[in-house]
């Protein structure tokens, strides 16, 4: 079944919980404004156009990542053996890159989306999740199971990865328990600041996994305590006390800065916020660089403060529907879908 669809899917942010959902723990998390669009039609070669750029695929050896900005689009065709496929893919996002915003996951699970459909192939959510984690796992970067669903679902989610802190094969996993928080939650009083430092989040993620692996008795404690943090943070939110909430999430952070999991752009900039009157920030992803998320109800103070302490952007988070795919079936159809990819055109350089 094919034909021209257009797939979107939004980034996301981690409010507690994180990075427990490498190690079995719990997480809540919420989507971005921000989304990636891909745009799939039939053509006569497998093509792949981004920001300028067109890269055609001739055969499998064409699909070799290089670690280049068409990596996801390989990683996706190779893995569903795709190489002599008949389509175009075009796509944008307006995630910000590097930012421990899931940009590469709602990339990846925007453009799986629209191959599957393209396909015929009608899958449900949490195989879309888990086969896009699976894909960027094993062809792209150490990662865990947020950023998938959370591109996927949408919304603002409590999630509980128990018993999936072993990576087992594609099919094996048992599915990440989603419980949606959308229709609890009214206010939502958090900004995200960005340290306007890229990172890669295995180059933190890596070394604590490894010591957790080892057996180590403090990160297997301390990621129990964060993942209990989320379920505390949990109640906290529906009971909208959002003191208690903040001082958790300050709790997350100060565990994982102790494991060498943040960094000093990261740590500046939660101190300048709650400096400023934010009542808890953490990271939003991993450390090293990328965007903290702080929570307040007076937003101005906060931001000015995080600002003048170096945040390059400044983002307001808010429950977003998650991947939603749409067939191209008439000329205004193919307007709002070219409309869609220019407005998530990046908005930084993406070289």
């Amino acid at each position: 079944m094919h034909g021209t669809y257009l797939a979107t899917a939004p980034g996301r942010a981690g409010i507690i919980g994180n990075p427990t959902d490498m190690y079995g723990g719990s997480v809540i998390s919420v989507s971005t404004r921000e989304r990636a669009a891909v745009l799939i039609e039939p053509a006569d070669h497998l093509t792949f156009e981004v920001a300028g750029e067109t890269f055609l695929v001739n055969g499998p050896d064409d699909l070799i990542l290089d670690g280049g900005y068409f990596d996801v689009a390989k990683a996706i065709c190779d893995f569903l053996d795709l190489s002599d496929a008949k389509f175009r893919l075009r796509w944008s996002c307006n995630v910000p890159f590097s930012a421990g915003l899931s940009s590469s996951s709602a990339m990846m699970v925007s453009m799986l989306s629209a191959i599957l459909a393209y396909l015929g192939r009608d899958e449900h959510l949490y195989y879309k999740a888990e086969m896009a984690r699976h894909i960027e796992l094993h062809y792209l970067v150490l990662c865990g199971y947020q950023d998938a669903y959370m591109c996927t679902f949408g919304g603002i989610n409590y999630m509980d990865f128990r018993r999936k802190q072993f990576y087992r094969s594609f099919g094996d996993e048992p599915y990440t328990t989603m419980e949606s928080l959308n229709d609890h939650i009214d206010a939502f009083p958090f900004i995200l600041a960005h340290t306007g430092v890229k990172r890669s989040s295995a180059m933190v993620h890596k070394p604590i996994r490894e010591r957790w692996l080892e057996g180590d008795r403090e990160v297997t404690r301390c990621y129990e305590r964060i993942a209990h943090l989320a379920r505390l943070g949990k109640r906290a939110m529906l009971g909208k006390d959002w003191e208690i909430l903040g001082e958790l999430m300050v709790e997350n952070h100060a565990i994982q800065k102790d494991l060498g999991g943040s960094g000093p752009k990261n740590d500046a900039l939660i101190e300048a916020a709650l400096d400023g009157g934010a009542i808890g920030a953490k990271l939003s992803g991993a450390g090293g660089g990328g965007t903290i998320i702080a929570l307040t109800e007076d937003p101005e103070p906060v931001i000015a403060a995080v600002q003048e302490a170096g945040a390059s952007r400044i983002l307001h988070p808010r429950p977003e529907p998650g991947v939603n795919v749409v067939q191209i079936k008439s000329s205004a159809d193919r307007k709002t879908a070219e409309e869609e990819l220019a407005s998530r055109a990046l908005q930084q350089d993406f070289h």
